[in-house]
């Protein structure tokens, strides 16, 4: 069996790379160590930059987003259970995000991918990457029982951060930097009306979050010590603690209702270096990882594929490798952007268990400097948004 492109990893980065891919015309394999079922029960991001929707039109797949998605333009700040600052992200940018859960373009990219007749392999065992330093890369996996073999001219490791693809550079030739945070995010899902826009709190009992997905499911979160478990955290205790870390008139228009979805993420950053290695190329959460403060991990990935996607087309169209030779330059200028964004809403929302008083009063007083000042805001506004393409995609 032989492909231009084994894309190893059916999550959004890879399905979005084949889906630009197949409208080129440049043929590829897709290889999913789970099954469709267990992927589209993954419950992520729902937030996705400006830049972000414009990738995703111009891949084709946009008809359901353009319908159901929820254009947002504002973001509350809210701290010390009084104070309500809003974000005004168009009005200073120019620019908003669209509410978009990952769930639902996840199915939006496998109902393409049926349509294409995409060769797309779910639970492939055993997934090895070989020989990326060579003119004869290939991919080896298990299948229905049986040893299978893929060579190919590149390799895209879109299989997240437990995957095989950033393995497949050896140690000598990475550099990883990471940082883990002492607190989780305990998340719900209900099927209630959301609030109309999204509002994040800072609190002495801890950092909350009122996010959406579409007019009739919202998603929740409270900060929590990362020792806990679901099982400590009934629907009654959660609504009451997120109720007590927001304003009263905030917390009096939220609908509560029982929890469909519920589960504790761990928090960190972590980035490895390069996001090349030979004929394999690194996307998405197998290259790097955020915490969601900053709802920048899903747009990172639409971002990688960009850069990718259009490295790739302009090598078979044109014989142009530049954008390839360039491909981990230009993903991590966005990155390390994103991975300084994320870090500084975090560390400006949440309480640290060892926080002492003179950090509480300087982050009372970075709340009250973005309150004071439009600059202040206009620079939180920008990089919540998204910092535009250099090259944008250019819709068919």
């Amino acid at each position: 069996m032989r492909t231009k492109v084994v894309i190893v990893g059916g999550g959004p980065a890879g399905m979005l790379l084949s889906q630009i891919l197949h409208r080129a015309e440049i043929d590829h394999v897709v290889l999913e160590r789970q099954t469709r079922n267990y992927v589209l029960g993954r419950i992520r991001a729902g937030i996705l930059e400006w830049s972000s929707v414009e990738v995703i039109r111009a891949a084709g797949v946009s008809t359901r987003m353009d319908a159901e998605g929820e254009a947002h333009d504002l973001v509350n700040l809210a701290w010390g259970g009084e104070h309500v600052l809003p974000i005004r992200v168009k009005e200073l940018t120019g620019r908003q995000m669209m509410a978009y859960g990952q769930t639902e373009l996840q199915q939006d990219l496998y109902n393409a991918a049926d349509d294409n007749g995409t060769s797309l392999l779910f639970s492939a065992d055993d997934v090895a990457v070989n020989d990326v330093t060579t003119e004869s890369p290939h991919v080896t996996f298990r299948h229905n029982g049986a040893d299978e073999r893929i060579d190919c001219d590149y390799v895209a490791g879109c299989d997240g951060f437990h995957g095989v693809s950033r393995a497949a550079i050896p140690e000598a030739e990475r550099t990883e930097y990471e940082r883990t945070y002492p607190f989780g995010w305990l998340g719900i899902l209900s099927e209630t009306p959301p609030l109309p826009h999204l509002v994040y709190t800072n609190h002495e009992r801890g950092f909350g979050l009122c996010s959406t997905r579409n007019p009739m499911l919202s998603r929740y979160y409270v900060q929590c010590p990362i020792e806990d478990h679901v099982d400590d955290w009934s629907d009654d205790r959660f609504w009451s603690e997120l109720s007590a870390r927001l304003p009263g008139e905030v917390a009096d228009r939220v609908v509560t209702g029982p929890s469909i979805e519920k589960s504790i993420a761990p928090l960190r950053s972590f980035v490895a270096e390069p996001m090349r290695y030979g004929n394999l190329f690194l996307a998405g959460d197998s290259a790097h990882i955020v915490p969601p403060t900053g709802a920048k991990g899903l747009n990172l990935a639409v971002s990688d594929v960009h850069l990718l996607s259009r490295a790739l087309i302009a090598h078979y169209r044109d014989g142009d490798t530049a954008h390839l030779d360039g491909y981990s330059g230009e993903a991590l200028e966005r990155v390390w952007g994103s991975v300084r964004f994320s870090w500084w809403m975090t560390t400006l929302l949440h309480r640290f268990p060892d926080m002492t008083d003179f950090d509480q009063r300087l982050q009372e007083r970075e709340l009250s400097y973005l309150a004071s000042s439009t600059a202040a805001q206009a620079s939180m506004a920008e990089q919540y948004v998204g910092i535009p393409f250099a090259n944008p995609p250019e819709e068919e």
